[in-house]
Parts: structure tokens; sequence; C-alpha cells
């Protein structure tokens, strides 16, 4: 991968003790969340490979929390993740997964809040830069590294060239962009990362597309989502 600056080798500001199994954690969670829109009331999180196997030396399963709450990586409060976590009523379970990931550092998340729910299986790749790679189970390809839409709506004509057109208008520009479908004028997920931070004038305009059905914004280079 490329990288932006020295920042994504050493790593960002954050609480210890590693970037990948922490940092990168952090952000992990916080793209589940934030993709929620609200605080779980449960949350299922398996690890697989290296996380699985050193996550509470390394403080993973703390991080991982922590970005449920909508912490930042340098938030002091890391540590004692699962204790507030807790006194707002959230259920955790921390297990190991089976079968093949696409990276050693890899979690699923599924959380859940009455009839919301949300998925999520990502990768710390290093330095706390994340790849995200399945959303409520379709494939994406997202880094996080930037401010990003995840738009749920149909497989027909002409819905990603009007958000794309809206995105224009305003001045917003595309980083990066990925569709998925589950069939053929089915559901089908877009997730579009953007230099700007889309602003909520803008996304009620989104949202107010034939065709599309929900859009989740997710920031996680900074200390919340706006």
């Amino acid at each position: 991968m490329r990288f932006k600056d020295v920042f994504s080798i050493i790593g960002p500001v954050m609480v210890g003790p590693s970037s990948s199994h922490t940092a990168g954690a952090v952000r992990i969670g916080r793209v589940a969340r934030q993709l929620l829109g609200r605080v779980p009331s449960e949350a299922d999180i398996a690890l697989y490979g290296s996380f699985a196997e050193t996550y509470r030396g390394h403080g993973t399963d703390v991080a991982l929390v922590a970005g449920l709450l909508d912490w930042s990586t340098e938030d002091m409060r890391i540590p004692r993740s699962l204790e507030f976590a807790a006194e707002v009523g959230m259920r955790v379970n921390i297990r190991r997964g089976a079968g093949t990931v696409p990276h050693p550092n890899t979690a699923l998340i599924r959380l859940q809040c009455g009839p919301h729910r949300a998925e999520v299986l990502a990768s710390s790749i290093g330095g706390g830069n994340i790849e995200v790679h399945r959303v409520n189970g379709f494939a994406v390809r997202c880094s996080a590294a930037y401010p990003a839409l995840f738009v749920s709506h149909r497989d027909v004509p002409g819905v990603i060239a009007a958000v794309t057109r809206l995105l224009s208008a305003e001045g917003v520009n595309i980083v990066s962009m990925s569709v998925d479908r589950k069939g053929r004028s089915g559901e089908a997920l877009s997730v579009i990362e953007t230099d700007e931070n889309v602003h909520d004038a803008l996304l009620a305009a989104l949202r107010a597309l034939p065709d599309v059905s929900e859009i989740r914004k997710i920031d996680v280079t900074g200390s919340r989502c706006a």
C-alpha cells in the first residue's frame, strides 16, 4: 500500500501498546459503531489470527470496545473501556473466530440495538491503518483513512450517477469507490471515500434520492464523527 505520511508508518497518536493491535482495533470498532449509528446493546466480537492469540496482552479487546464507544485512539480511558461499556448497558462477548480471513489481525463484529444491526469484517494492517472487507454481507473496499459514505440502494440504473452528481455539485472529491450487490435489481451497497466530510444538508439530499434506502457516514480520522 502507499503511505500518505510518516504517521502511516509509525502509527497515530494513541494509547498503546501496539499500533496494529490497539490503534487499528479502535478504528475497526469505531467503523462498526458508526455504521450502527448508536450505542450497541449487544456486541459479539470474533477474533482471528494474531488478534485471537495475543489480544489480552496487547489490549485489543479494550481497544475494540473503546471503538464501539466511539472513542479516538488517544483517549486515555481506553484501558477501562469494558467498565464504561457495562455502565452504558453494552453486553460484550469476545471469542475466537473460526475459518479463513484476509489478514492475521482480523475481527468480525456483530452489533445490535433493538431492531438495528451491523456486521463488519475488518483487519488492522499496521501503523494504525485498517481495511474493511465486508459490511452487512456485502464485499467492500474501504481504508477508513478518509471520511466515507455507505450507501444502501437498489441495483438499478442511474442511482450511482445521481449520488456522484450531487457530490460533484457540492465540490466533494471522491477518493475511492466500491460497489457490491446481492443480486441483479436487488439490494446493493456502494462505499464512497471522500476528501471532504459530507455535511448534513448534502446527506439529507442523498437520502432523498429515489432507490436510496439508507446512508451511513463514517469518519474515524478525528476524535468523533459529526
